[in-house]
């Protein structure tokens, strides 16, 4: 079996049974490699460690559980692999942006806010990081987010955010430091689904950006379909995670 054909069996068993205790050695034994270079091709290949990939995960799956259950967060935080309610509810607030009793409230009343970059952000002394999109083909109306991250995982809330409902490029203000820049594409037209989290109809990522001085770069991003080496969505969109529906003119994002 390939590296990357085993590393594609061990997050489907991660997906599968992310309520169980699952460790590296563990992972890398079922795999038939060393545990450091299966760690080192994890990363590789989907841009972090399998532990971390394994709690977005477990993040992931809390947010369905209080979306589609009316299950109490203390029993979701065991259902989904914790064993301390305060570790589950400050692992899920970083991730995600606020706290799991907030996100259900929010969510399920449609009142997810959009992630506006503060006006701060946009000040003298910051630099700016801009690039074009490109999407693979013919999406259907489409909002896309493009933000600036401190780690290889859209968690929490971005350092800076656009957000495009148009063809154009996106323009990122960031003061120093190294960032990595995710996108998402959303479907806005998808009436079918309520209160149900659902995947990106396309993700991407620029290069990442070492900022410094409030200089220009400049970072395109390929936008593309979702894998299953790429690692879930937690921070909480409101096309994602909400019921919300916001369909888009012809002459916006979707009309290529």
């Amino acid at each position: 079996m390939s590296i990357a054909a085993a590393i594609e069996q061990s997050i489907d068993t991660m997906w599968r049974y992310h309520a169980d205790p699952i460790s590296l050695e563990q992972l890398a034994e079922d795999a038939s490699y060393s545990k450091f270079h299966y760690s080192r091709m994890f990363n590789q290949l989907t841009g972090t460690s399998p532990g971390r990939f394994l709690t977005a995960i477990r993040i992931f799956m809390a947010k369905r559980h209080l979306l589609e259950t009316p299950d109490s967060v203390t029993d979701i935080t065991y259902r989904v692999g914790y064993n301390s309610l305060g570790t589950f509810t400050s692992r899920f607030t970083r991730s995600v942006g606020v706290s799991p009793t907030r996100y259900r409230s929010l969510a399920q009343e449609d009142d997810l806010p959009p992630l506006v970059p503060p006006a701060a952000r946009t000040g003298h002394g910051l630099s700016s990081v801009t690039g074009q999109l490109y999407f693979p083909s013919e999406v259907g109306p489409v909002r896309v987010y493009v933000g600036a991250f401190n780690t290889p995982i859209m968690e929490g809330y971005p350092q800076a955010c656009d957000i495009l409902d148009e063809a154009r490029p996106f323009h990122l203000h960031v003061p120093d430091g190294l960032w990595f820049i995710r996108a998402a594409a959303v479907a806005v037209d998808d009436a079918s689904l309520r209160h149900q989290i659902r995947p990106p109809r396309l993700v991407g990522s620029g290069w990442a950006v070492r900022t410094r001085g409030g200089r220009a770069y400049s970072t395109d991003v390929q936008l593309r379909e979702v894998t299953q080496l790429d690692l879930p969505i937690l921070l909480a969109l409101p096309e994602l995670d909400g019921a919300r529906r916001r369909r888009l003119t012809r002459a916006g994002a979707g009309a290529r």
